[in-house]
């Protein structure tokens, strides 16, 4: 079994990536949040920086482009090329309504010929490996069917499908019907992801899925960081007080590291209040911590409701 740890903007960039692979078991491999494609063919110098190699040395990353125009898929291609990447990904199931109205990300799934098209263009020209995630359609799981008989005229070397249409955004359940009809109509290796949040799901995943080796996990493992190693059996014999003593190591150290790359007090809040958003799901009285967290205007006033948080709360039961 492998885990990837799936792209969710504003949580799981460099620091946290790295951060977390210091302290947790189990993933074998990331995604990065998508960088959009440029128009033109000029980049600022930091406009890579979340793939620096020397930002990303525990977690081996692909870095994922969203874009709905060839020629600026491949200079964006070619600048992480020079990074020393092999392999990007390509977003075709951002939901994001502001990105999808511009024909990007799910947006883009209604116009196979478009996509086909592109893709003719980015295998003639980008010599490394090119991987897919998408949805089962913008509007209909028919969408998604009728790209897969375009995604088989190319070399892909692995097809991300999360089983929600893009204008569910993350409502509803997963499809897991509409999900195995994709099965039968591909001879790409398909990779799932969508709402495994125990391993318990994910076993009954695999029951249903046979063929299926390769699991993205998003919420689940920002919810639960230990959920790769349950899933996979690597007890580390942790119990709850063990757990909250490396939760509170792997929150100093993010929120230090933070503290040191981003602008200011206000930005660093930002980001931590955001993480917190999936963090407090790991603790009993989820909505009481993240409410008083979210009231947090000030970082001394933050670093007392933490302390105080990891000192009283307890944990839900992490091996669910």
């Amino acid at each position: 079994m492998k885990i990837c740890l799936a792209p969710i903007m504003g949580v799981t960039d460099a620091v946290y990536r790295d951060t977390f692979g210091k302290y947790f078991e189990g993933v074998d491999y990331a995604i990065s949040p998508f960088i959009s494609s440029v128009t033109g063919r000029k980049l600022k110098p930091n406009y890579l920086k979340d793939l620096f190699p020397e930002r990303n040395t525990l977690l081996p990353l692909v870095p994922q482009i969203l874009s709905k125009n060839a020629d600026d898929f491949l200079f964006l291609a070619e600048k992480i090329g020079e990074l020393g990447y092999t392999e990007v990904n390509w977003n075709l199931g951002c939901p994001a309504p502001m990105v999808a109205k511009k024909k990007r990300g799910s947006g883009l799934l209604p116009f196979p010929d478009q996509i086909d098209t592109i893709l003719e263009k980015i295998f003639s020209c980008w010599p490394h490996k090119v991987s897919i995630k998408t949805r089962l359609g913008r509007y209909s799981s028919d969408e998604l069917l009728k790209l897969l008989e375009v995604f088989d005229r190319y070399p892909l070397s692995e097809v991300i499908i999360h089983p929600r249409l893009g204008v569910q955004l993350y409502r509803g359940t997963v499809d897991l019907v509409a999900f195995c009809d994709c099965l039968t109509q591909t001879s790409h290796r398909i990779v799932y992801n969508g709402d495994i949040t125990s391993a318990s799901f994910l076993y009954s995943l695999q029951e249903k899925f046979t063929d299926i080796n390769t699991w993205m996990i998003g919420r689940g493992l920002l919810t639960n960081p230990f959920l790769a190693e349950t899933c996979k059996g690597e007890n580390r014999q942790l119990n709850s007080g063990s757990c909250r003593k490396l939760l509170l190591q792997f929150h100093n150290e993010l929120f230090r590291q933070y503290e040191f790359f981003l602008s200011g007090p206000g930005h660093l809040l930002c980001r931590m209040k955001a993480i917190w958003n999936y963090w407090g799901l790991f603790f009993i009285d989820s909505q009481i911590i993240t409410k008083k967290i979210q009231k947090c205007t000030r970082v001394d006033q933050y670093n007392d409701c933490i302390l105080s948080f990891f000192e009283t709360h307890p944990l839900a039961q992490f091996q669910s």
